[in-house]
């Protein structure tokens, strides 16, 4: 069973989510963190929260600013507003009174939510899916408009079936974000899947995560796997391992 919220973003507009609700006994609850510009019904958020759901750990998956079902534009978020958005999605999860223990993320949305774990009080377990090291990895996607985008304040930039505003701001955040630092530092246990054939985030990142991380770190290659985790069966494999990995964390007393 699903049900659709929405919740105030750290900026003012309002984002919608869906709670994948845990079918029989409540083992936890969690956040799913989706990709840069994807969504919270793109096949790794939907497949992986409903997967994670049957097996008793609810989630929230929700859109960023100006995706999906939520308001505002998505030129005005960044790196730092994703991270903080996902601490709001916490704080929502936290007032109807099923706190958050395990965030999961794909993409960029993996380094948001290992960035968004310290600010998150009861969080006891991270799991990142085919994220970058280096969040400004993402400018690959767009460099072709960078130039514009500095010298000009913006500029309409066209992908996977949508026209979104790619601002200054957002361009200069995501260069100035340092995701070594947060994972070195983060004290929870974290989770490194990637699939090594991965074409759009390679293997690398993962390593580099890895030797960045504390223990207790772990890392899963998702081999056969592509970096959207589309093909049949690819995200709920991925969410039942995470499952199995987080028993041990989730209700701990």
């Amino acid at each position: 069973m699903a049900e659709r919220v929405t919740f105030a973003s750290s900026t003012g507009p309002m984002l919608a989510g869906i709670i994948d609700e845990p079918e029989g006994e409540v083992r936890g609850w969690g956040v799913f963190v989706h990709g840069f510009t994807l969504g919270k019904d793109s096949p790794a958020a939907a497949r992986i929260s409903k997967q994670l759901a049957a097996e008793g750990i609810g989630m929230l998956r929700f859109d960023n600013l100006g995706l999906g079902d939520s308001e505002g534009d998505w030129g005005d978020g960044s790196f730092t507003i994703k991270v903080a958005d996902v601490v709001r999605a916490a704080e929502f999860m936290a007032d109807r009174g099923t706190p958050v223990e395990l965030l999961v993320g794909h993409s960029w949305g993996g380094a948001a939510a290992i960035a968004a774990a310290p600010e998150i009080p009861g969080v006891r377990a991270v799991a990142s899916v085919c994220a970058p090291f280096d969040p400004s990895h993402a400018e690959n996607h767009y460099d072709d408009l960078v130039d514009q985008v500095l010298e000009e304040g913006n500029a309409v930039w066209q992908v996977g079936g949508k026209r979104l505003n790619l601002k200054r701001g957002m361009v200069e955040d995501v260069r100035d974000a340092d995701l070594e630092h947060r994972i070195s530092e983060l004290d929870t246990p974290l989770m490194i899947m990637h699939s090594p054939t991965d074409q759009i985030v390679g293997i690398e990142n993962a390593s580099k995560i890895f030797a960045a991380a504390r223990h207790p770190r772990s890392f899963v290659s998702l081999e056969g796997s592509d970096h959207l985790l589309t093909r049949p069966g690819q995200a709920q494999r991925a969410a039942r391992i995470i499952s199995a990995w987080a028993n041990q964390y989730l209700r701990e007393d």
